[in-house]
Formats: C-alpha cells, sequence, structure tokens
C-alpha cells in the first residue's frame, strides 16, 4: 500500500464501484493514450471459444441498456447515462470522471490485482477528505476515522441492483472487450479478467485494528509485509475498514453471479 500524508485518495473497486469508487495510488506508469478521433463501430463481444472461461450471458430487457452500442470515443455521456439510471445523476456526477470513461475503468480494473494502479488512470473522482494516521511522523495506526470518508461511496453501491448494472456492462461489452484489446491484450477476454479481479478482491484479508503503518520515505505503508505486498485492490479493501468491506464484497458476489453465470432476468 501506498498512502501519501495528505491525500492521494483511493479508488476504484471494478465495475461495481464505477458509480462510487475511488482509488488512486500513486505509479510512475504512462499516460493513457489518446482516445481514437474517427469513430469506428465496435464489433459484438467475441463469441465463446475454449480459451474463455466466462462467456458473457445475454442482455435482458433494461431500459438503462437499450439501443445502438456508441463507438469508443462517442461512449461517455450514453454509459454514464445508463449508469445514472441504475444509480442516480448525482452519485454519477459526485464518484465518476467524466472522460475517457470505459478505457479509464478497463486500466484500473486490470491493475487491481497489482501492486499500484495510476492516479492519471483513476476513471474516479477524489474522496473526500484527507487520510489521518495516529502517531509521529515515522510509526502510525491507521486511524478509523478514515473509515467514515468512504461511507457516502458504499451506501450508493450498497443500493445498487447488480443485475441492473450488469446488463449496462454487458450492453457495452464491446467497448471494454475493444479497449481491452487495445491495452495489450489482442487475444484476452476481459470478462474473464473481471472475474479473476473480482475473485482478487473477494480474497482480501480482514486484519484486525489497529492496522500498524510506518513511513520509510514520503508516505505510509503497511507496517505487516505480507499486507504491504497485497495486491493494491485489497490494501483498498483494508484501509475502507471492515463494515464498508464487507459491504463492498457482497455487492462484488452479487455482480460475479449476473457476469459468470448469467443471473441477469429477475
Amino acid at each position: 500500500m501506498v498512502i501519501n500524508k495528505p491525500i492521494v485518495g483511493v479508488s476504484a473497486l471494478i465495475f461495481v464501484l464505477a458509480a462510487g469508487g475511488v482509488y488512486y495510488l500513486r505509479s510512475r506508469n504512462a499516460p493513457l493514450p489518446p482516445a481514437p478521433v474517427a469513430a469506428v463501430t465496435p464489433e459484438p463481444a467475441p463469441a465463446a471459444d475454449p480459451g474463455v472461461s466466462h462467456p458473457l450471458p445475454k442482455a435482458g430487457d433494461n431500459a438503462a441498456a437499450s439501443g445502438p452500442v456508441p463507438a469508443l470515443a462517442e461512449s461517455d455521456s450514453p454509459l454514464l447515462d445508463a449508469l445514472a439510471q441504475v444509480s442516480s445523476t448525482d452519485a454519477v456526477k459526485q464518484f465518476l470522471a467524466p472522460q475517457d470513461v470505459i478505457r479509464k475503468m478497463v486500466v484500473t480494473i486490470d491493475n487491481l490485482p497489482r501492486q499500484k494502479v495510476a492516479v492519471e488512470k483513476r476513471p474516479t473522482n477524489p474522496i473526500a477528505g484527507s487520510f489521518i494516521a495516529t502517531g509521529d511522523e515515522i510509526h502510525g495506526t491507521l486511524d478509523q476515522r478514515n473509515f467514515e470518508r468512504y461511507k457516502p461511496m458504499v451506501a450508493v453501491i450498497s443500493h445498487m441492483d447488480m443485475k441492473q448494472l450488469g446488463a449496462v456492462y454487458i450492453h457495452y461489452y464491446p467497448l471494454f472487450q475493444e479497449s481491452y484489446q487495445n491495452l495489450g491484450y489482442p487475444n484476452g477476454y476481459f470478462n474473464d479478467r473481471l472475474v479473476e479481479v473480482i475473485d482478487s478482491l473477494l480474497a482480501a484479508p480482514e486484519p484486525k485494528a489497529p492496522i500498524e503503518l510506518v513511513r520509510p520515505n514520503v508516505m505510509y505503508t503497511y507496517a505487516d509485509a505480507t499486507l504491504e505486498a497485497r495486491p493494491a485492490g485489497q490494501k483498498l479493501l483494508i484501509r475502507m475498514g471492515p463494515e464498508n468491506a464487507k459491504a463492498v464484497k457482497a455487492k462484488l458476489t452479487e455482480l460475479r453471479s449476473v457476469i459468470a453465470t448469467g443471473a441477469l432476468k429477475h
């Protein structure tokens, strides 16, 4: 984990948290490549083959996921409108960045099982408030007041219908697949990666308080080397606090069921 003393916030618990997540760990990765200028009609999601572990289910009827799929470069507005129907317009404006939404989601999702996620590639806006560590400039503990900062976002997530969110994801899936292949996985299947990331997040431990921190340089890290070695997404869940993490994991489990088993119809 890398924690800025002021706040570099934290973000994103994959697509389910897209309407409310915030994850910003610094990285030296290069910025996103520029979005394509010419609108290109995306190809349909590739048919399942022996190399696909979690083929997408067919989309059901859903008002938020209807109509033609736009080109990737023109997808921000219709996708944000669709997500607003699943949560609310206010939540989308509060938590989501307005540009390059799908491309940033794909980059962030792909990086959550890794050690770092680039701040410039986040799909979300910074979470309110500042990080608080109790202790001195070298040693400290994770202050439980930090958990309060995540409650508004977790409240939005907790009230979202994962079947409706899954329907939006499946409707726009050709663009997620296109963006994933553009990221350097020409033979990859994004839904498999998403399920893999969800499973990684669900495996996050639940350490007991107090959680010890050290600050060898500018940023705090977990004093426990086994926690510090955990993937970035898991460390975010730890930082959110046990109650928030439990609520998020419950929603991730619901979303996994929708996108991995075809549980779309009510």
